[in-house]
C-alpha cells in the first residue's frame, strides 16, 4: 500500500507549493491511521532534501515517486521510492531517510548502531541494513518483482549527519556488508545520491513500476523456498519422528484444504514439555513456505523465535529469515484471510491485548484466526506462567466457532526431553504438588536430578557441563529485581550467606539460550520457555517454600520488576480466593517449566532450607533409583565434587 504517489514533476511541484505534507497527511489518515507530529516534521524536513536531489533535468520528469510504501504482511514502511528504466531494465530505487545528527557504532551485534531517539541514546538498525532489508523482503515475497525482474536498488540518506574524516561511526568497516548492498549518503552528499539515482533511472515509467509493486501478488520466491529447504535438510535438531510426522502431515493437509475450500481451518496440538512442538512448528514453517504459501511462525515470547531463526538461517543474513518469525501482537490490523498459514508456538502464552501498553487489538487468538486461512496452535495449558496468559483450548474453540472455522484437535505424547522420561514429568508434578500421580517414587534411572545445598556448587557444575556443547544454563525464579543495565559488574541475584551473586542476562534476552558467554548469566522463565538445554540448573526463590508437609507458594516474594503477576494485588481485594488460586498455579507452573528445560539433567538449589530438604527426601525415595545412586548424587551436590 502506497500513501503518496506521483511523477517526479508532480512531486517537485507539491514540495514547491507546500502541498506535499498536507497531501501525505490526508492519505495517511485514510489508509493507515492518525499521523503523529514527529512524522509530520520528518516529512517536512526530509522531503526538502529529496526535492534538491531530484531537481535535475537528467532525472526524467515522468519517473515515479512514492512515499510511505507499506510492505504487505508487515508494519514496515519504505520512506521513498523512485521508479524508471535503464534501457530494458526496470529499476526502483529505495531510499531510507534519516534525520540523525549523531551515530555511534555498536560492536558485537550485527547491523546495530546507537543514535538519539525519543531524547535518549538507543540502539536501532543501521540505515543501510534497513534499506537492504526492505529490498530483500519485497524481492522475497512480491510476485511481480520476481516475474518482471524488477531491479531494486536500496540506499540510505542521513541528511543531517556530518561524516568524520577518520574513524567515522556510520561507515565503520563492521557495517561493510550492508554498506556495499545499500550505500549511505550523509550531509553534503546530495550530488552523490543524485548520481546514484541517475545510474539506474534514465527513462521515465509514468509510475507503472510503482503500480506493479503495489498490486503484486504476495508469494515466497523460489530462491527463498529452496534455501529454506536446504537449511533444514540434514539438521538433526529439526528431524521429526513417529507421531510428530503424523501431526505434520495432518497440518499440511488442513492447510491445503483451507486454500481449496475457502473455509478457515484451525488445528490445536496439545503436548507437554519436550514433546517436539517447536520442532514441528519449524518444519511446518519451512514446508508451507516451500509449497508457495505465505507462512509465519508466531510466539508471544521473543526468545524462541529468535533462537530458532538463528539456528535456521545458516549463511543467510538477518531479515530474510527473521521476517518469517513474528510476535503474537502482529495481527491487530490484519484483514481476514490475509495470510495463508500462521503457526503459533507456545500458544498458552497468548494475551488478550497487544502492544507495549496492552492497548491494541481485542484478543490475540481471535486476531490470529481472523488473519489466516489456516492456523495451528501448539499448546500446553500447564505452562501458563503470567496473569495475562489466556491461551487455552476453550478460548481457541470459542473464536474458531465465532469465525466459522473448522477445528481439529491432536495430541503429542512422546517425550524427547528429560531423557525421554514421561515418568519424570509425572514425578515432578507430584513433588511440586500440582497433582497427585502414581509416580510419587519413580522417574527413570537415566535422568540426572540433583539437589544442591550451595548455589556456587550448582553454578560451577553447570559451567563445567556447558564446556561440552554450550547447552547448559542456570535459570531462576523471578524473586530478584532485574536492575542490571547491561553492566556485567552489577549482580541482580545475591545470596549473601553463600557469597553467591550473578546477573540476569545482559540485554540478550532474545538469544541468551545460545550465546557463547551467557552461561555466566541467569535466565528466567521469559528467556527459556519454549527452549531446551542438556542440563539446567534452577535456583528456587522464596516464592516456593515447604511448611508442615506442604509445598506452599507466596506471590509477595516475587520481584517488583516481574510483570507476570501484575494486577494480582488488585484482584486480591475483590476476589481473594480466585487471586490466590491463580497466583499459586502460576508459581508452580513456572518452576515446573524451568525444571523441565533439561534433556539430560536438572540441578536444584532452594533458598528455603526446608524445601531443599524436601527435594532431597523425595529423591531418596525414588524406588527405581538405587539408594546408593540417590545418596551419591546428594553427596556430590553437597561436597561440590564433579559427577557425570
Amino acid at each position: 500500500m502506497i500513501v503518496y504517489e506521483a511523477t517526479k514533476k508532480e512531486f517537485l511541484q507539491d514540495v514547491f507549493t507546500d502541498e506535499l505534507v498536507n497531501s501525505i497527511c490526508s492519505r495517511f489518515n485514510d489508509k493507515i491511521g492518525k499521523v503523529n507530529e514527529a512524522e509530520i516534521r520528518s516529512w517536512d524536513n526530509s522531503m526538502q532534501y529529496m526535492y534538491r536531489v531530484l531537481h535535475d533535468e537528467s532525472i526524467p520528469d515522468n519517473s515515479g515517486v512514492a512515499i510511505e510504501f507499506r510492505i504487505p504482511y508487515t508494519s514496515k514502511r519504505v520512506d521513498f521510492l523512485i521508479s524508471g528504466r535503464t534501457g530494458s531494465q526496470d529499476s526502483v530505487i529505495i531510499v531510507e531517510l534519516k534525520q540523525w545528527g549523531e551515530v555511534q557504532k555498536v560492536e558485537g551485534k550485527e547491523a546495530i548502531v546507537k543514535t538519539l531517539i525519543n531524547r535518549g541514546l538507543r540502539e536501532t538498525a543501521h540505515p543501510s541494513y534497513q534499506a537492504w532489508s526492505y529490498a530483500a523482503l519485497i524481492k522475497d515475497y512480491n510476485r511481480n518483482v520476481q516475474d518482471q525482474n524488477i531491479q531494486l536498488k536500496p540506499c540510505a540518506y542521513v541528511h543531517n549527519y556530518i561524516r568524520k574524516d577518520k574513524d567515522d561511526q556510520l561507515t565503520d568497516p563492521i557495517y561493510e556488508f550492508y554498506l556495499e548492498k545499500a550505500p549511505v549518503f550523509s550531509k553534503g552528499d546530495a550530488p552523490k545520491l543524485r548520481d546514484f539515482i541517475k545510474r539506474y533511472i534514465k527513462i521515465g515509467d509514468d509510475k507503472e513500476l510503482l503500480y506493479n509493486i503495489d498490486s503484486g501478488r504476495i508469494r515466497p520466491s523460489k530462491s527463498l523456498q529452496d534455501s529454506l529447504g536446504q537449511m533444514l535438510k540434514g539438521n538433526r535438531e529439526f528431524i521429526m519422528i513417529d507421531e510428530q510426522k503424523v501431526v505434520y502431515e495432518e497440518a499440511v493437509a488442513l492447510a491445503n484444504k483451507a486454500l481449496e475450500t475457502g473455509r478457515k481451518q484451525v488445528l490445536v496440538v496439545s503436548g507437554g514439555p519436550g514433546t517436539g512442538k517447536s520442532v514441528l512448528a519449524v518444519n511446518l514453517l519451512v514446508e508451507l513456505t516451500r509449497k508457495g504459501l505465505v507462512a509465519q511462525y508466531v510466539s508471544k515470547n521473543s526468545a524462541p523465535r529468535h533462537v530458532y531463526a538463528t539456528k535456521l538461517k545458516g549463511d543467510f543474513r538477518k531479515t530474510r529469515i527473521d521476517n518469517l518469525f513474528k510476535g503474537s501482537g502482529s495481527y491487530t490490523q490484519s484483514k481476514p484471510d490475509e495470510i495463508d498459514a500462521l503457526i503459533v508456538d507456545e500458544a498458552h502464552r497468548l494475551n488478550e491485548k497487544s502492544g507495549l501498553f496492552q492497548n491494541l487489538g481485542e484478543n490475540q487468538i481471535k486476531e490470529i484466526i481472523n488473519a489466516s486461512k489456516f492456523s495451528i496452535f501448539f499448546i500446553d495449558e500447564n505452562q501458563r506462567v503470567t496473569l495475562k496468559d489466556v491461551g487455552s483450548l476453550d478460548h481457541i474453540k470459542y473464536f474458531s466457532d465465532n469465525l466459522s472455522a473448522e477445528i481439529t484437535q491432536l495430541e503429542l505424547t512422546s517425550q524427547f526431553r528429560c531423557d525421554g522420561s514421561d515418568a519424570y514429568l509425572a514425578w515432578l508434578d507430584d513433588v511440586l504438588q500440582i497433582r497427585v500421580t502414581a509416580n510419587n517414587d519413580f522417574f527413570g534411572l537415566d535422568y540426572d536430578f540433583r539437589v544442591y545445598d550451595d548455589p556456587n556448587a550448582l553454578f560451577e557444575e553447570i559451567v563445567r557441563l556447558n564446556h561440552r556443547s554450550n547447552k547448559s544454563r542456570l535459570v531462576s525464579g523471578y524473586c530478584w529485581n532485574w536492575e542490571n543495565k547491561n553492566d556485567p559488574a552489577h549482580k541482580d541475584i545475591v545470596i549473601s550467606e553463600y557469597d553467591f551473586s550473578i546477573s540476569w542476562n545482559l540485554g540478550n534476552t532474545e538469544t541468551w539460550a545460545i550465546d557463547n558467554q551467557s552461561v555466566h548469566q541467569a535466565g528466567c522463565i521469559h528467556t527459556c520457555q519454549g527452549l531446551e538445554f542438556e542440563y539446567v540448573g534452577v535456583i528456587v526463590g522464596d516464592d516456593l517454600i515447604y511448611r508442615d508437609g506442604q509445598v506452599v507458594t507466596d506471590f509477595t516474594k516475587r520481584a517488583k520488576t516481574d510483570q507476570s503477576l501484575r494486577g494480582i494485588k488488585k484482584m486480591m481485594k475483590t476476589e481473594p480466593e480466585k487471586a490466590n488460586r491463580i497466583a499459586d498455579e502460576i508459581i508452580r507452573n513456572t518452576y515446573r517449566t524451568l525444571m523441565t528445560r533439561g534433556q539430560r539433567g536438572c540441578f536444584v538449589y532452594c533458598t528455603d532450607p526446608s524445601l531443599n530438604a524436601y527435594f532431597k527426601e523425595r529423591l531418596e525415595r525414588v524406588s527405581n533409583y538405587p539408594s546408593s545412586i540417590a545418596k551419591d548424587r546428594i553427596r556430590v551436590a553437597e561436597n561440590r565434587n564433579n559427577y557425570d
